[in-house]
């Protein structure tokens, strides 16, 4: 029997990904634990490996496709002694790439429409049937009745971000067609008064709808750029998160003089190469997530996270690091940070963000932790609050030091501050328990030998 390859699930919570790259085609003899195809998902790009020994018999989902669902069938491999013949009718062809905006998508609305996701079908095609109106067509219900759309709309509005039911259709019964998608995405397109209604009073919790925003600006006045998956998740993760994780924030200034000498004489003491460059260079961050590590451990009750109807209390510090990305952000986590040296989790922060803005980061690298840091001192940031990223607890948001003139025994003298703001998600860590964990992190800022004790 042939064996199918199918869309692995990279991550517990992928649903989808982009076929990136195959390394192979029809006809191809592979081993076991050959690098056949790439995977992209919103976080990462990951290599998929054969298996099984056999050969390439088809190619169920073309090199480019998006959105093919884990464990649709995206390949077939013949073992020894089989053919093409083997894999049966059902495979004709492969998914289709989609096209670029405004290519032609597909021969007609009412023709055969090959879909991204067709392979988590028992046919490993989709066909569209002939008729206008027709039994894949199940309409969908909105505001004032039913709305029907082709199956080629119906791609398009999702690839371009668009509710199908907002759109008025000019096809027959009101069907809306390509030329109605194509429309909206211009800005020209009309809508359905009572989807417009809809989503008005909708405005508050998801904000305007696309087409009421560009309806806004002049033609030729802006450049349209669809979300890609990435920024389509941070967007989504942290809207929750401000929805409905009740956020409360804690500030205070530590003086970081004692942390800015201790710095520079770690790193003046680092082994130079025969050209002069030091073999490590610690940064500010790296004792702020030192500290951020220890001072979990000793306020154990403030490294926790919710799940559900019960709190996780960890045993490690596993604390991530927010990394700035092209199109998004990633929370590459540092595992047991509180038991590495700053020198081990500065060269440990620097591969991991280096591997995320490549997008090369393994899952289990990016998920997990119980806390993260973000840093905008580097930006002249003097203070922030930061944005929780579910399921941890808190996030501790760091400012530039700065000179700050302050009082000491009757004396104004002149030191280095930076401001810190911890969110806390109260259901997890509540006002007391915050302000204790910032105070513990505040005397090891403050006093960075005791970070060693």
């Amino acid at each position: 029997m042939p064996i199918e390859i199918t869309m692995p699930a990279l991550s517990p919570t992928m649903e989808e990904g982009k076929l990136a790259k195959w390394h192979v085609k029809e006809g191809d003899s592979v081993s076991s634990g050959d690098v056949i195809a790439e995977i992209e998902t919103d976080k990462a790009t990951m290599e998929v490996e054969a298996v099984d020994e056999g050969k390439i018999g088809k190619i169920m989902v073309a090199e480019g496709t998006d959105n093919v669902k884990v464990n649709a069938v995206i390949a077939v491999l013949l073992q020894e002694g089989e053919d093409a013949s083997a894999i049966g009718a059902g495979g004709d062809k492969p998914a289709q790439a989609p096209k670029a905006p405004g290519a032609e998508a597909a021969k007609a609305d009412a023709g055969t429409v090959m879909r991204a996701d067709a392979a988590t079908q028992t046919a490993p095609t989709a066909k569209a049937d002939p008729a206008p109106v027709a039994k894949s067509d199940s309409p969908t219900k909105a505001e004032g009745g039913k709305i029907f759309a082709s199956p080629l709309a119906r791609r398009l509005a999702k690839e371009a971000g668009i509710d199908v039911s907002t759109i008025a259709g000019s096809g027959p019964k009101g069907r809306v067609v390509k030329s109605d998608v194509e429309a909206a995405k211009s800005g020209k397109g009309a809508t359905k008064p009572a989807a417009a209604t809809a989503a008005a009073g909708a405005a508050p919790a998801t904000g305007m709808s696309k087409n009421r925003v560009i309806a806004l600006y002049e033609e030729g006045s802006y450049e349209l750029v669809p979300n890609d998956g990435m920024r389509k998740v941070v967007a989504a993760r942290l809207t929750e998160s401000k929805q409905t994780v009740p956020h409360f924030y804690l500030t205070l200034d530590c003086k970081i003089d004692a942390l800015l000498a201790a710095r520079e004489q770690i790193n003046a003491s680092a082994p130079k190469s025969k050209e002069g460059k030091p073999a490590f260079k610690l940064s500010v961050n790296d004792f702020v997530m030192k500290a951020r590590a220890v001072a979990l451990q000793r306020v154990p009750a403030a490294n926790a996270t919710r799940a559900g109807d019960s709190i996780l209390y960890h045993k490690r510090s596993d604390v991530a690091v927010a990394v700035s990305v092209p199109g998004g952000l990633f929370t590459p986590v540092v595992k047991s940070c509180d038991t590495k040296t700053l020198r081990e989790i500065s060269e440990e922060v620097k591969d991991l963000a280096g591997r995320a803005r490549n997008k090369k980061l393994a899952p289990h690298e990016y998920q997990g932790g119980a806390s993260s840091v973000s840093n905008l001192g580097m930006f002249g940031i003097k203070e922030f609050a930061a944005v929780i990223n579910p399921p941890h607890g808190t996030i501790p948001a760091v400012g530039v030091g700065e000179e700050r003139v302050y009082p000491e025994n009757g004396q104004i003298k002149i030191g280095q501050f930076m401001t810190v703001t911890l969110s806390c998600d109260h259901r997890a860590v509540d006002g007391a328990l915050g302000a204790e964990v910032l105070g513990v992190f505040k005397g090891l800022i403050e006093n960075p030998v005791m970070m060693l004790a």
